[in-house]
C-alpha cells in the first residue's frame, strides 16, 4: 500500500499582546469586541465579546503592535469561547483573518517578531501546563526558594 505523505503546514506562532480594537459585526456594523489578547498573522484572540455564532463575517481594526500602522481586514469568527472549560476564565472570540493585504501582513510579520509568545495552554488535567512552568523554571536558573518566615 503507497502512503502519501503529507507535510504539516506549520501554524503561524500567537503572541501576547494588550491592544485597543474594534471588532464590528459586519451585517449590522455593531461593536462586538474592544482588546486583542493575543494575535498572530493569520488571526487573533479578541476579548470581552459580544455572542456571536462561529462562522459569522466581522470587520477587525486595529494598530499594529510596534509601528503604530493601522490595518483593516475582514476576519470570520473560527472559536467561540465561553470560558467554562479549565484554564479559561472569560468570553472571547478567535478570529481567523480571511484576506490579510501583503502590506499589512509584512508589518505584523516584522511586528510580531520582538513581541513575547503566548505560553503553552494548559490541558484538560493541568498537567503539561505544570511541567511546561517547572522547566521553563529550571532552565532560567531560579529554583524556587522557600520564603522566610
Amino acid at each position: 500500500m503507497d502512503f502519501a505523505f503529507v507535510p504539516r503546514r506549520k501554524r503561524p506562532s500567537r503572541h501576547s499582546v494588550a491592544i485597543h480594537c474594534q471588532v464590528v459585526r459586519e451585517s449590522d456594523f455593531r461593536l462586538i469586541a474592544d482588546q486583542i489578547s493575543n494575535l498572530s498573522v493569520s488571526g487573533a484572540l479578541v476579548t470581552p465579546a459580544d455572542p456571536v455564532l462561529t462562522g459569522e463575517k466581522l470587520i477587525v481594526s486595529f494598530r499594529a503592535p510596534r509601528w503604530r500602522v493601522w490595518i483593516d481586514t475582514e476576519a470570520t469568527v473560527a472559536r467561540v469561547i465561553h470560558g467554562r472549560r479549565h484554564g479559561e476564565y472569560s468570553r472571547a472570540l478567535g478570529l481567523y483573518f480571511d484576506e490579510l493585504p501583503p502590506f499589512a501582513r509584512l508589518v505584523l510579520e516584522h511586528n510580531l517578531r520582538r513581541l513575547p509568545p503566548v505560553p503553552p495552554g494548559a490541558s484538560r488535567d493541568g498537567r503539561v501546563c505544570d511541567i511546561a512552568y517547572r522547566s521553563l523554571i529550571r532552565l532560567s536558573g531560579r529554583e524556587a526558594r522557600p520564603a522566610l518566615a
